[in-house]
């Protein structure tokens, strides 16, 4: 992967603390909705909410993070959300605050050439496999982006990868459901002693908080990624498209994300 590409010297600190720091990892915890410094966005829907909801952009109802974008393995429907989540075991079920089922997780996204007694990711994601009552039929090619309305993501878009993504590139997520929007300020590897490795990290100039991880990250309008981390006060990303193909997940751009289509072609 390249070096961290800098905007100018404003962001060099930014750069080596994207390389070698962890300022904090964004799980989501009890009162997060309420935490820390807001700045700027805005709270204020624009829409309704379907039922069920679509949670891609939004958060989950459930002990972990905001979603990141649908997506299908096969003929499942899952949600993209942040693999650090301390809950987050592969087969165990995520549950809402009254006990009813959200989803069950998935494998994390995982590098196999990876330094001994270290982990490493392509992204730093992980899918929620969904019940049938909770998933938004007719909406799977949606994102919530709270007062930044839902955008659809057109059909046979494809999910952007660390080489595609610029610095200055403009960038919108809904985290926490503040809508903000920002830039691209630096990208590069992220290497810390006691933390994930990543091949491939983009920081943004956008403030955040607890509860931001997981957040569908748009780049120019694009599904780019999913937020991992707090680098500098500033929200970090990784890229959508290394986690997805390391998990062999078919993005949805289309509302029912062609599960008629994966399910004709299962061998009988």
């Amino acid at each position: 992967m390249p070096r961290m590409r800098s905007a100018g010297p404003r962001f060099d600190r930014i750069a080596r603390l994207a390389a070698v720091a962890v300022a904090g990892i964004l799980v989501v915890i009890a009162l997060s909705l309420a935490a820390g410094r807001l700045r700027g966005g805005a709270t204020g829907r624009t829409t309704e909410r379907f039922d069920p909801p679509v949670w891609a952009g939004q958060n989950v109802p459930g002990p972990c993070a905001s979603g990141g974008f649908y997506a299908r393995e096969a003929s499942t429907i899952v949600l993209t959300i942040a693999a650090h989540c301390p809950a987050a075991d592969p087969g165990a079920s995520m549950l809402d605050p009254d006990g009813r089922l959200v989803g069950v997780y998935g494998p994390l996204a995982q590098l196999l050439d990876c330094p001994a007694g270290r982990f490493c990711a392509p992204a730093d994601v992980l899918a929620l496999r969904l019940p049938a009552d909770r998933i938004p039929v007719g909406h799977l090619n949606l994102v919530d982006m709270g007062a930044g309305g839902y955008r659809t993501i057109a059909p046979g878009t494809a999910p952007l990868a660390c080489a595609d993504i610029h610095v200055g590139d403009h960038v919108e997520l809904d985290g926490r459901e503040i809508f903000r929007t920002g830039r691209v300020i630096e990208i590069g590897r992220y290497e810390h002693d006691t933390d994930t490795m990543f091949p491939c990290m983009v920081v943004t100039d956008i403030g955040g908080d607890y509860g931001d991880s997981g957040a569908a990250v748009l780049v120019n309008g694009l599904p780019g990624g999913t937020v991992s981390r707090l680098i500098a006060g500033y929200l970090a990303f990784t890229p959508l498209a290394e986690g997805l193909s390391n998990l062999r997940l078919e993005l949805c751009t289309t509302p029912d994300c062609d599960r008629d289509a994966a399910t004709a072609q299962r061998p009988r």
